[in-house]
């Protein structure tokens, strides 16, 4: 229920989905970036492994921004890119865990899966948003 009306929203305004997932990929940035690379041995992810997660949604974010300021037509398909390449860095945050599954600890599988759930939860906006502007 909620989820549509997210959805519903966002059909009349889809470019603040652009800039939803660039300010969430900025945060995820800065997180991974500078907050858990200070809290390495708190989270047990190694820190050439945050600065490569920090990576991706640093560019993420540009695409972000750059849709939102400047693609008028066609957002559907700009939707749907950005939400194949925020699941796909779910495939590579899972991939990247499981290689240092014996070092990350519990608060550090904790971010992983809360970051996942978040960016699942936006992907499925993301794709109904613009499934229903393919049908508009």
């Amino acid at each position: 229920m909620i989820f549509q009306q997210i959805t519903n929203k966002m059909v009349m305004h889809p470019k603040r989905l652009f800039l939803i997932d660039g300010l969430g990929a900025l945060l995820s940035a800065f997180l991974l970036g500078v907050v858990l690379v200070s809290l390495e041995s708190i989270f047990g992810i190694p820190m050439k492994v945050l600065y490569i997660l920090a990576f991706l949604p640093c560019v993420f974010a540009l695409y972000d921004f750059y849709c939102y300021l400047r693609v008028k037509k066609n957002q559907k398909y700009f939707l749907t890119a950005i939400a194949l390449m925020n699941l796909i860095y779910c495939f590579i945050s899972i991939g990247v865990a499981f290689q240092h599954i014996q070092k990350i600890t519990a608060f550090g599988w904790t971010y992983i899966i809360l970051e996942i759930t978040i960016i699942i939860i936006l992907i499925s906006i993301e794709l109904k948003t613009a499934y229903k502007l393919d049908s508009k």
